[in-house]
């Protein structure tokens, strides 16, 4: 059985730091790309940076330059360094991972969801 695990939210004043963490467990094949989403009080759900196995990377607009994704696939794990907050990054952050369910990638991967961390940064 699947299960992601967020760590690391809290509450930081405007310019400061968080790093999140996203621990999956309960995996056999790997993992393909794990991401980051987030959603803000009365807004959709966004996809705010992504990392493939491989290490290729891509950010939100929003946060290019401020926050970085980086995995441990000896781990599983995946991390969200958020640096120069501003309190419109304020939102509960989601781990998504897309886990291979075989071992040649000759069949798409299922979709898991953490339960989320919340991250408020004040003004």
């Amino acid at each position: 059985q699947v299960q992601l695990v967020e760590s690391g939210g809290g509450l930081v004043q405007a310019g400061g730091s968080l790093k999140l963490s996203c621990a999956a467990s309960g995996i056999i094949f790997g993992i393909n790309t794990m991401s980051w989403y987030r959603q803000a009080p009365g807004k959709q759900r966004e996809l705010v940076a992504a990392c493939t196995s491989s290490g290729s990377t891509n950010y939100a607009d929003s946060v290019k330059g401020r926050f970085t994704i980086s995995r441990d696939n000896a781990k599983d794990t995946v991390y969200l360094q958020m640096n120069s907050l501003k309190p419109e990054d304020t939102a509960v952050y989601y781990c998504y991972a897309d886990v291979a369910i075989d071992q040649f990638g000759e069949v798409d991967g299922v979709d898991y969801w953490g339960k989320g961390t919340l991250v408020t940064v004040s003004s």
